[in-house]
């Protein structure tokens, strides 16, 4: 959430979402970091949270990380990337506003098994920065692992960071403050057009399609170039938070065309483990979407044996209007009162 008097360190994960300082998320990359590197950055920040801002190392396991991969190779990867990453962080110092540059993930020791765990530390600069922070964005679970490029996750967090704050509802950035905090590569998309085409128009096209919030982003020319960015944002109406639901049940491809606003018909992705024998007494399969869904949602759970707890407790119950929901929500439900 963006407006709080609450410290930042005081928030808490919950089943559906994370938190994620303020300050890492307009960060500006020094050394570009991949969707992959950024995901699983979260997932580690999340890990550390209860002691985030101490001097401990933390441990997490590697299949979490790892997610569908069946290889650790973009795990280790990823943390070598991370632990390399110079980043630039707004900060105010003596009462003036600075600049703190800080390495985003310190040493970490990782298990040669691959079903290992990993053992990693939080730089002692960025935890001073997170103990200090009173602005931090909520992220979506769901929608953090659905969307396809680093420049939609970015605008993701800078989205949620400032949704819920009733006193703003723009805000402008110079287009090289714009290009730093979306991690351009210097040299890379250097005119707006190709800046627009390439990161900004796809972005967009996923937040609006996937979050809770609508953004545009609007450019501002000093004589006849483009210098400066204006981003707006307003959350969805019921409507519109609808569709965004059911955006997130389409497979992969099917996300990209429906924020793209293509209607080509796009074959569901099957399924990463066929559905038990022994579930088919139990009632119909459910939506491939929907399983992949829970798989992300709740990692480390058998999704089908808690189908059968859902089957079994709505049996008892007026049939529900969208069985796939119903599952999601009986899930969440589940996994809050067994935690793993």
């Amino acid at each position: 959430m963006a407006e709080s008097k609450i410290r930042t360190v005081e928030a808490r994960p919950n089943a559906d979402s994370l938190v994620k300082p303020g300050e890492l998320v307009d960060l500006i990359e020094v050394t570009p970091l991949t969707l992959n590197d950024r995901r699983i950055y979260n997932q580690l920040l999340e890990n550390a949270w209860e002691a985030i801002d101490k001097p401990v190392t933390h441990v997490i396991s590697k299949s979490t990380l790892r997610g569908s991969h069946n290889s650790n190779d973009r795990v280790g990867e990823s943390l070598e990337r991370l632990m390399s990453a110079i980043v630039k962080v707004a900060v105010i110092w003596d009462g003036e506003p600075a600049i703190e540059r800080v390495q985003l993930l310190g040493g970490n020791l990782e298990s040669g098994r691959s079903d290992g765990l990993l053992e990693y530390e939080i730089p002692a600069r960025l935890r001073k920065i997170i103990r200090n922070s009173q602005v931090f964005a909520r992220l979506q679970r769901e929608v953090m692992f659905a969307l396809s490029s680093k420049y939609a996750l970015t605008l993701y967090e800078m989205v949620q960071k400032r949704g819920n704050l009733r006193w703003k509802a723009s805000e402008r950035f110079t287009l090289e403050a714009l290009r730093g905090i979306m991690g351009v590569p210097k040299g890379k998309l250097s005119s707006w057009s190709n800046l627009k085409l390439r990161a900004i128009d796809p972005a967009v096209a996923e937040v609006n399609a996937l979050s809770d919030f609508l953004v545009e982003i609007q450019p501002i020319k000093t004589g006849r170039a483009v210098t400066h960015v204006e981003m707006r944002w307003w959350r969805k109406d019921g409507d519109a938070s609808g569709a965004a639901d059911r955006a997130l049940q389409f497979s992969k491809v099917g996300r990209r065309v429906k924020a793209e606003g293509r209607t080509e018909e796009v074959c569901p992705a099957p399924a990463a483990r066929p559905r038990p024998a022994w579930m088919e007494s139990r009632g119909p399969a459910l939506q491939t979407a929907t399983y992949e869904t829970a798989r992300l949602r709740h990692p480390g759970y058998d999704i089908y044996f808690v189908e059968s707890e859902w089957r079994e407790w709505s049996a008892r119950k007026e049939p529900a209007k969208d069985p796939d929901r119903a599952y999601l929500a009986f899930f969440r439900s589940y996994a809050e009162k067994n935690p793993l």
